[in-house]
């Protein structure tokens, strides 16, 4: 037995036939001409190899076996309605699954402000969100089981492709501080001053002490933090002052209301944190991803913007 090469537009036309009763009415449904329809429905027959309709008088009468048909045929364009309509939505970015990890630093304020913007019109798009530790999210990247990550960049490797941005620490202090009126902090300003840092294996933790030793002054590590997002309390409290990530700052800066308990000031020599949007290196980004990847490049770049703004207007 041949196999069957059955056309949506064959199903289409012969449903339209049924619901209608006639070829003409069907016709007009589906915008072709009778005979076009005529011809349609007995290459149909043809195919199936038994009668679909019995002709008499000009009228046709739907066979018991145009029936069953039929009920395969709504299943079948039912189905494919629905996909129509899916893929729509995920052409629009209206559904689809999105997976993010994110490191501490952004989870609290950046990236929850973002995604619920990036959100708002898309009521169908699923989300997974979770916060981890940069190293995770290196490997939760590199084996595909996230879309996208947040993260601090990693060593360069084929599995994960990586935009980076080169972001400046800054100092902060409280706003009461006689020191916050100085534009920028350097070490001989902090020299002896309880400090708050991350742990010692840290990067920017690395960089702040080697500034201090480099300028002649006493480090004084007072708190180490595994995140900087608790040291803006004890900032606050003046139980010391931070020189942090960008990101943590800015994170601040956006929940800030006036007066602002906090003081942000440029730190110098510069202490650099490089965090990176990481995916899969194998793998196409999906379009929720590439959509969500601008909205948080431009996010980045934003970030930027605003706290080189307060900083100038110091």
């Amino acid at each position: 037995m041949s196999k069957m090469h059955l056309s949506l537009r064959q199903l289409t036309t012969f449903r339209e036939v049924m619901r209608s009763g006639s070829i003409s009415q069907a016709a007009r449904s589906v915008g072709r001409t009778q005979p076009a329809v005529s011809t349609m429905i007995r290459t149909l027959e043809d195919q199936l190899g038994f009668a679909l309709f019995v002709r008499m008088q000009g009228k046709l009468t739907p066979t018991p076996e145009a029936h069953y048909f039929l009920e395969e045929c709504e299943e079948i364009l039912g189905r494919v309605e629905r996909t129509e309509r899916t893929l729509s939505r995920i052409s629009t970015l209206q559904a689809g699954k999105l997976k993010i990890a994110c490191h501490p630093a952004a989870s609290s304020v950046f990236l929850p402000r973002l995604l619920t913007r990036f959100l708002l019109d898309k009521d169908d798009l699923e989300l997974s969100l979770i916060m981890r530790s940069s190293d995770v999210i290196e490997d939760l990247i590199a084996s595909q089981q996230y879309d996208v990550g947040f993260a601090e960049t990693p060593a360069p490797r084929a599995s994960i492709a990586q935009v980076e941005y080169d972001l400046e620490c800054v100092c902060v202090l409280r706003a009461d501080d006689p020191l916050a009126r100085a534009p920028v902090i350097t070490p001989d300003n902090l020299d002896g001053s309880p400090m708050a840092v991350l742990f010692d294996e840290h990067n920017t933790a690395v960089q702040t002490e080697a500034a201090f030793r480099a300028s002649g002054c006493r480090f004084n590590k007072r708190l180490e933090l595994r995140t900087f997002l608790p040291g803006l309390q004890f900032v606050a409290a003046g139980v010391c002052v931070m020189v942090c990530d960008m990101i943590t700052a800015y994170s601040y800066l956006l929940q800030t209301q006036e007066p602002a308990r906090l003081a942000i000031r440029r730190f110098r020599p510069r202490i650099s944190n490089s965090v990176s949007i990481l995916t899969p290196g194998y793998a196409t980004p999906s379009m929720a991803s590439r959509a969500f990847i601008a909205d948080l490049q431009a996010a980045v770049e934003k970030m930027q913007s605003d706290i080189e703004d307060s900083l100038q207007q110091r």
